[in-house]
């Protein structure tokens, strides 16, 4: 993470919006002061790619620490337990994972397992009475969704989805020019992502529905969804959908490989959006009555490059899960409430919608989202 003040940022962000609009709506990574109090040490649980991102992110967090690992391999325990110096004690597999209950030194589970996986140790982890960060998409049902919820409730613990891009500063400001209308109403919204998912591993449970619950639209697509819902500030009503021609039949014969969908919103903005895994594609583009603005790349991992009708965008780079870690772990830390919108309840509204799109596609008519 750049190392800079909050002055420093405040100017640069002040060749694309006026500053004092924004410094009241800046999260704390812009904070340099260094943190000597108690950290939230957390567990991941599973250890597949993008727990690598976020071992490496919790290396610069200020509020947390990797203090635990959660796997069904046994040489990946080893591994990380020496690059990362985790006390025997807070190394679990699977079928012992309900004794982390009784470990005061784990505060809080990160569940990175594959999606259909997320709702059991979710349970699991509120019956341990222990806080929850979930990957997403949250689950693979709304139904799962609502009983994570519920379980967490029960339990007296929080739990909170992974949405990195909610601390990140370039879509804060999307989010800001959208809600606060600074061109204006938006109308239309472009956003879509997609990658190659290649054959060098045919058994990556990506392609396997009963792991991931579908396709490109469950993995990439539900960043998509976020984006036109938090820039707009308004949840959609309905959609169309269509599923893209497979190109490779061997891989994708379970999940879909492309899909592209329609989102409506209650003011007449439409969101058009296009997931994929045979092509590349990370780009967000919104046009109001008054100019537009865009980011490309926009909803990876960046580092993101963007403008509106009037400047550049100019925001620091930042390490997305290390902030995201720190924006959820210092509110835990003092007791208090998530917000909102990073909340399960919010994963619970993107699974709706990702239910709704693949119930537009398969249909092939528009499809109400209540």
């Amino acid at each position: 993470m750049k190392n800079l003040s909050r002055r420093t940022f405040l100017e640069k962000v002040g060749v694309a919006v006026g500053a004092s609009a924004l410094a009241a709506t800046i999260p704390s990574f812009t904070n340099t002061n260094v943190y000597e109090g108690r950290k939230l040490n957390i567990a991941l649980c599973g250890l597949g790619r993008y727990a690598g991102y976020l071992a490496e992110g919790l290396q610069e967090s200020k509020y947390c620490k990797l203090a635990g690992i959660v796997t069904g391999t046994p040489a990946k325990a080893e591994k990380w337990q020496k690059q990362y110096n985790i006390p025997e004690k807070n190394i679990y597999n699977y079928q012992n994972f309900d004794e982390i209950v009784n470990n005061k030194d784990i505060d809080l589970v990160y569940v990175v397992l594959p999606n259909a996986l997320h709702k059991e140790y979710v349970i699991r982890a509120a019956k341990a009475n222990k806080h929850v960060i979930v990957e997403k998409p949250m689950a693979v049902t709304a139904k799962d969704c609502q009983e994570m919820i519920d379980a967490c409730k029960k339990a007296g613990v929080q739990l909170a989805m992974g949405y990195r891009l909610h601390f990140e500063p370039y879509h804060i400001e999307l989010k800001r020019l959208g809600q606060e209308k600074v061109f204006g109403q938006v109308r239309l919204i472009e956003v879509s992502l997609g990658y190659k998912l290649g054959a060098e591993n045919p058994k990556d449970w990506h392609y396997v529905k009963a792991l991931s619950g579908g396709g490109s639209l469950m993995n990439l697509g539900v960043y998509c969804v976020q984006a036109s819902r938090y820039v707009l500030g308004e949840e959609p009503i309905s959609v169309t959908a269509q599923f893209m021609p497979v190109t490779n039949k061997s891989l994708f014969s379970e999940v879909e490989e492309s899909i592209t969908w329609q989102l409506v919103f209650p003011s007449g903005a439409v969101c058009t959006s296009t997931s994929a895994y045979n092509c590349g594609i990370d780009r967000f583009f919104a046009t109001a009555d008054d100019g537009f603005f865009e980011l490309n790349p926009a909803v990876s991992y960046g580092p993101f490059k963007g403008r509106t009708s009037k400047s550049e965008l100019n925001f620091p780079d930042i390490n997305q899960q290390a902030t995201q870690c720190d924006e959820i772990g210092k509110v835990l830390l003092i007791n208090k409430q998530l917000p909102s919108h990073i909340t399960g309840e919010e994963g619970l509204k993107d699974m709706k919608v990702l239910e709704a799109i693949y119930k537009a596609a398969n249909t092939g008519k528009k499809v109400s989202i209540i």
